[in-house]
């Protein structure tokens, strides 16, 4: 009887030291995707979008289609056309949001950035108004939006 007892012991012991650790891990988890939120809304960048629906040609691709997840650079970021094929998350301020690819230029856009109607209507209603607040940031996409 003893000896159940000491096996039962130590099996209730081992249980507890895996929950411990599965407890630790879900810990670590949830603070690396904290981390990550607050670094993501700390590097985002406040401004104004707006909308437009013909996408070709555009500045950086001409007559090559690039699909309908694109946007027009204001002067704020074109940078002599350095930001053509450049993705950012655009965010409105309703947590919506939505990933493009600039594929042109807005020289006189009263906008920060000029979204295609498509990827407008992600984050945004249309119908609602041509101009809302954003923030948004560069980011890294390895495969074709659309």
């Amino acid at each position: 009887m003893m000896h159940t007892y000491k096996r039962l012991s130590f099996v209730l012991l081992d249980i507890r030291r895996k929950k411990e650790e599965i407890d630790m891990k879900m810990r670590v988890f949830l603070m690396v995707g904290i981390i990550a939120i607050l670094i993501s809304t700390a590097t985002a960048i406040p401004g104004i979008a707006t909308f437009y629906t013909q996408y070709v040609p555009s500045a950086c691709y001409g007559n090559q289609s690039q699909g309908v997840m694109v946007a027009a650079a204001s002067d704020t970021f074109w940078n002599g056309g350095a930001a053509c094929g450049k993705y950012y998350n655009v965010r409105c301020t309703r947590d919506h949001n939505v990933t493009v690819k600039i594929v042109d230029h807005c020289p006189d856009c009263s906008s920060t950035i000029d979204l295609s109607r498509e990827a407008f209507a992600k984050i945004a209603k249309p119908m609602a108004g041509i101009v809302i607040d954003i923030d948004y940031h560069q980011v890294e996409v390895t495969q074709r939006l659309d």
